[in-house]
């Protein structure tokens, strides 16, 4: 199964200026993160930000803010925990106002729900903590996740691979950023096809 960019939305998990420092490859990590962002914009693909514990952390990197439309501060390391599903879920449609005389015909039908974008692609730090518990609870709220292996790490190398594993056992994707840039391009017709090749070159 392929990633479909009209079916996606984009998850960056912990991405803090006082965590980064101590994650391993973190200056390769953080360009995918800000790529990542930059493809969600260019193709209208909705972006939310996790912060845990804002206030011993910090806030997330600077770079990162304007790509997401919201961000959720966190205390529990799953940000499912804290009501990133309900983000995510598709708002229900608004009830029509008045009664059925009082309505004109077309508003008096029920509304119909906007379309559901399932399938989230994630990436974060740290992968074995933060990254792992929200992508785990996403997975059991039936969710599609896609976890973007060259944007996610650790503290050490070695858990942040314990923690792919795990999660391609749970039924997560284990894809790249270049993997999302061109599932959800699909063919170079796409009118953004030359914005993302430079993107991802």
């Amino acid at each position: 199964m392929l990633l479909d960019a009209s079916q996606s939305q984009l998850v960056l998990v912990d991405y803090q200026e006082r965590l980064m420092p101590a994650i391993f490859e973190a200056e390769a990590v953080a360009r995918n993160a800000v790529r990542l962002g930059q493809l969600a914009r260019l193709l209208k693909v909705p972006a939310f930000a996790t912060e845990e514990n804002p206030s011993g952390l910090g806030p997330n990197l600077a770079e990162l803010k304007p790509l997401v439309q919201r961000t959720l501060s966190k205390m529990q390391f799953s940000a499912v925990e804290e009501g990133l599903a309900e983000w995510l879920r598709a708002p229900a449609p608004a009830a029509p106002r008045g009664n059925a005389r009082s309505l004109p015909k077309h508003l008096q039908k029920p509304a119909q729900a906007a379309e559901e974008r399932n399938q989230i692609v994630i990436a974060g730090c740290e992968a074995h903590v933060c990254l792992l518990q929200t992508a785990l609870d996403l997975i059991e709220d039936e969710f599609e996740v896609w976890v973007v292996t060259d944007a996610c790490s650790s503290r050490t190398e070695r858990n942040r691979d314990a923690a792919f594993d795990r999660l391609a056992g749970a039924g997560a994707e284990l894809v790249t950023t270049e993997m999302v840039a061109f599932e959800w391009l699909r063919g170079c017709e796409h009118p953004a096809f030359r914005e993302v090749l430079a993107l991802v070159r």
